[in-house]
């Protein structure tokens, strides 16, 4: 087994903004339990919160997967502009990464249940059912992203998912796994991870604009094409600015609440990047950076409710 190969399949760049809103829903979570005020300990030194980490990056792993072998089993990626894919390479068989798929969805399942477990224990069966019924709901989420002659994410509604998953329940999630309970102001920074991480799709989408074409991927940025793509780009990012803000606003307590703002300097150099891009396909080093940044936000946004 080519171990190298299935690291690249799993597209290790991709996990910092995958626990992005994780880290976010339980360092928020914390904030609004915590009465002794020392967060950092009760956030490092909480299952749930590493549980929760594990999960997500099994269900990124898995989608990860799913989209190499979905986009490798039906030819889309025969000529990449980015990360080489191991399926339409050959390096990784349609079987072999079938089985991967299997193991990697057997595995973040029974982390799941632990999370569950510890989250609710034997009181809360609802609530237990329901994160399960999630769960499940995230992992046939991932692998429909491309897999099947129905995958959604050929139809152009994977902005869709990943504003749900990696924004809403990402966030609004685990702050409930933590609280027990909804604050709805708490749906604001949930939005700005998700429309962040939809930014980063779009730029994907946006690299693969001609070949998606092609293959009749008719991701959001075909439906769109280009020039609107971009609009929207921009909107994605000054949206999640302005819901961040708001939630800072109806919280107001110390100035020291804006740090956040230091993420989207290189934002706002990527919007000023695509607004001057003339060739689509060279927007690849992008989606690092937006990711990053996205994983920037998450931390400095949380760490500033701390004052």
């Amino acid at each position: 087994m080519d171990v190298k190969s299935y690291l690249k399949a799993a597209r290790l760049r991709t996990l910092p903004l995958s626990i992005s809103g994780i880290i976010m829903g339980v360092f928020l979570g914390n904030i609004a339990t915590n009465t002794s005020h020392n967060y950092l300990h009760a956030i490092f030194s909480s299952s749930v919160f590493w549980l929760a980490i594990l999960t997500t990056i099994g269900f990124q792993v898995l989608s990860n997967f799913a989209n190499d072998y979905g986009d490798g089993v039906k030819g889309t990626d025969k000529i990449r502009l980015g990360e080489a894919r191991m399926v339409s390479s050959g390096k990784i068989t349609p079987k072999q990464m079938k089985v991967a798929m299997i193991i990697t969805t057997i595995l973040t399942l029974l982390v799941a249940l632990c999370l569950i477990y510890v989250s609710f224990g034997k009181d809360n069966f609802v609530y237990s059912i329901l994160f399960f019924v999630l769960g499940i709901s995230s992992i046939v989420a991932a692998i429909k992203y491309t897999v099947g002659n129905s995958a959604y994410g050929y139809h152009g509604f994977g902005d869709v998912f990943v504003f749900l998953f990696f924004g809403i329940l990402s966030v609004v999630g685990s702050y409930f796994l933590v609280t027990k309970n909804i604050d709805y102001p708490i749906f604001l920074p949930a939005i700005s991870v998700g429309l962040l991480s939809v930014a980063v799709l779009n730029l994907n989408n946006l690299r693969d604009f001609t070949e998606d074409i092609k293959n009749n991927k008719n991701t959001l940025v075909v439906r769109l094409g280009e020039k609107r793509a971009k609009i929207y780009h921009y909107l994605l990012i000054l949206t999640a600015l302005f819901t961040s803000l708001l939630y800072v606003y109806i919280n107001f307590s110390s100035f020291f609440e804006l740090i956040f703002l230091v993420a989207f300097i290189p934002l706002f150099k990527n919007i000023i990047t695509v607004y001057k891009n003339k060739v689509s396909a060279t927007l690849d080093a992008e989606l690092k950076k937006v990711a990053l940044s996205t994983f920037l936000f998450a931390i400095l946004f949380s760490i500033g409710q701390f004052f």
